[in-house]
């Protein structure tokens, strides 16, 4: 295994994950702020598969919105 092309796969596919992730939560709290059903602290959770090897995991969190 070609471990600095893996690192560097590794490390763009999170990249990804991370810059969608982050639009996606913040049209989903401008969209509950303007109907007024936003909350803080906000339950999150990230659910992570990799196929071909056995990962699956769960990663919990909050995210403060005030």
């Amino acid at each position: 295994m070609n471990e600095e092309a893996f690192n560097m796969s590794v490390r763009k596919f999170l990249k990804t994950v991370g810059v969608t992730s982050q639009r996606e939560i913040e049209a989903a709290v401008r969209a509950a702020s303007e109907k007024g059903t936003l909350s803080s602290p906000l339950k999150a959770k990230m659910v992570l598969t990799v196929e071909g090897v056995d990962l699956n995991i769960e990663i919990k969190g909050s995210i403060d919105v005030a």
